[in-house]
């Protein structure tokens, strides 16, 4: 069969360099960048898809609305603080709002294993409604599908999600400026350490509850401010360092953040130590990073510590006027180094 002219017979990523696909290509850190830079993006390259972004913005009639999807497979199906049904909607009504949008409608699709106990399933159903009525959607539509036993460890659940944009905020990595202050919104790594602490058996003073939450209606009412923010983005697959090096190389600006600044519960450091992992590069699921002036940043920060889901927000650095596509951090003690994304994959299986 004759190719058209235009057809590329060559793989973009080296095949003697990553003959087939590992578990860090998912996990968020360079080899998934790389996979998503130099294999999905060039195949599927349009305006829209170029911001990269965790929801494409477009227009219809008038609107603007915000699109996006995300799939959900992690292991154990139940965990503290949440499950694969919660997530699976507080993930993408997440994403949604990462662009400022009202989240309004989600599709649901079941990719179920033969075998899996009824009983299980109904219990995933039922969070799911429950958290589609706390952060205000709807379910709409879906898909069923079942596997044969052994090919799909239970349930993954994949949802998409649509929401209107009611702002004239382009809130997107490129309009990141130098001098931008950077926020998060509350402490970093318990989702990531309350999966992994199920799994290796630890066991602490307090149980690690994961962050699992939805916080559409807290980036609303920053929004609603009139705060100039910037860019948002929420931490999970990475962690806050995956999501600092994005923005730093979609802004093509340099980043200065202090690890003093930045929150992590005692807990989930002591977690994280025991299992040889920084807690920069753990996920969380309820928590994001604001990019915003510096004038507008003290207001912003009053208005997420009023909020249950922000009470724990800090300013951790800001936008330098380099440009330069890198991350420093100043340490503890005073000393500043690269905080760049993870080689490997640390966490597989957690979103």
């Amino acid at each position: 069969m004759q190719m058209p002219p235009e057809f590329a017979a060559s793989c973009p990523i080296p095949i003697q360099q990553y003959p087939n696909v590992l578990m860090a290509h998912g996990g968020g850190g360079k080899l998934m960048h790389q996979l998503i830079g130099k294999l999905f993006v060039p195949a599927f390259r349009n305006s829209l898809l170029d911001s990269q972004h965790d929801s494409s913005v477009f227009e219809s009639g008038g609107r603007r609305f915000a699109f996006t999807t995300d799939s959900y497979v992690v292991r154990p199906l139940f965990f503290p603080g949440g499950d694969v049904g919660s997530m699976a909607v507080h993930g993408t009504v997440n994403d949604l709002a990462m662009s400022g949008a009202r989240p309004l409608y989600l599709s649901a699709g079941f990719i179920i294993e033969e075998g899996l106990p009824m009983e299980t399933l109904w219990k995933i159903v039922s969070s799911m409604q429950k958290a589609a009525e706390r952060a205000g959607v709807q379910i709409i539509t879906g898909d069923t599908k079942v596997v044969d036993k052994g090919k799909g460890d239970g349930v993954f659940i994949n949802t998409a999600g649509i929401g209107v944009v009611e702002h004239s905020l382009r809130i997107a990595p490129q309009s990141v400026k130098p001098g931008d202050a950077i926020l998060v919104s509350g402490d970093l790594g318990r989702h990531g350490m309350a999966i992994m602490a199920v799994r290796e058996g630890l066991e602490f003073e307090t149980t690690i509850e994961s962050d699992s939450a939805p916080i559409a209606d807290l980036v609303l009412k920053l929004v609603e401010t009139g705060a100039g923010i910037h860019c948002l983005r929420d931490l999970t697959r990475g962690g806050l360092t995956s999501v600092l090096n994005e923005i730093s190389e979609a802004a093509n600006l340099a980043l200065a953040v202090e690890e003093k600044l930045i929150p992590v519960r005692e807990d989930v450091r002591a977690a994280c130590e025991i299992l040889g992992l920084d807690p920069f590069h753990v996920a969380c699921e309820g928590r994001f990073a604001v990019f915003l002036p510096e004038k507008d940043a003290g207001r912003a920060l009053e208005v997420l510590r009023a909020h249950p889901l922000g009470a724990g927000a800090a300013r951790i650095g800001h936008v330098t006027d380099q440009r330069a596509a890198k991350v420093l951090l100043k340490s503890a003690i005073g000393v500043q180094r690269i905080l760049d994304m993870a080689t490997g994959e640390q966490l597989p299986r957690i979103c």
